[in-house]
């Protein structure tokens, strides 16, 4: 017990005196995280209006294969990119893998199908009668979809913000295809995991509460979003 409290302790104090390791360690999850997240909003936002607003055989069928995509084990999306990206691999020829840019890619294919089910979820609970008296207005295709993704701009975000979480908080997969390598590939979550297993305590808690402080952020924007 004295080790743990002790443990706190120190870690509380690296926080507090802005620690060099943490801060890179924290800025370096950010930017990762935040980059796959931005790519992967340019892909789901357009991709998910335009599943929502055509009607085609196997989109009910389409729209259940992304949200059991949702609970994709994290490992296995770091196989897949391992694969893609390793010197026999079809994508080998870019040379990025055990580099930040393909964790980027990793956590973009993981986050997909989520912020892509959210976005369209977040489509559907827009009434059909704001779609109806836009195209009694003369509105095109367009500008109705632009209209809907107005009206449903809150719970947009919250895919977004859903998709950072997601992102920000995986081990799996940037643990395999970035190889933790400290002072270029190390995030939060696999340097928590490095830490701990040496016994480090120190590290490991610091990191712990600075993702648990992101955690309850993204827990705060959602709470404002879902009121709104």
């Amino acid at each position: 017990m004295t080790e743990i409290w002790d443990g706190l302790t120190k870690a509380v104090e690296l926080i507090i005196s802005l620690d060099p390791e943490v801060i890179e360690i924290a800025g370096r999850s950010l930017r990762i995280s935040g980059t796959s997240c931005l790519l992967a909003s340019l892909i789901c936002l357009p991709l998910g209006s335009l599943i929502h607003f055509h009607h085609f055989r196997g989109k009910r069928v389409l729209i259940n294969i992304i949200q059991t995509l949702f609970s994709v084990p994290t490992v296995l999306v770091g196989l897949l990119v391992l694969v893609l990206f390793s010197r026999a691999g079809p994508l080998g020829f870019f040379g990025i893998l055990f580099e930040p840019p393909v964790m980027v890619v990793g956590q973009m294919i993981l986050i997909t199908p989520l912020m892509l089910g959210l976005t369209i979820s977040a489509l559907s609970g827009v009434g059909q009668e704001i779609v109806d008296t836009a195209t009694s207005l003369g509105a095109s295709g367009f500008q109705t979809a632009w209209l809907v993704l107005r009206e449903a701009r809150y719970a947009v975000v919250a895919a977004v913000i859903m998709g950072f979480a997601r992102a920000i908080s995986e081990v799996g997969c940037a643990m395999m295809v970035g190889g933790n390598i400290k002072g270029f590939t190390r995030v939060v979550t696999t340097a928590i995991a490095l830490e701990s297993s040496k016994g480090e305590l120190e590290l490991a808690i610091a990191l712990g509460i600075i993702l648990l402080f992101l955690a309850l952020i993204i827990n705060i924007v959602l709470n404002r979003l879902q009121q709104r």
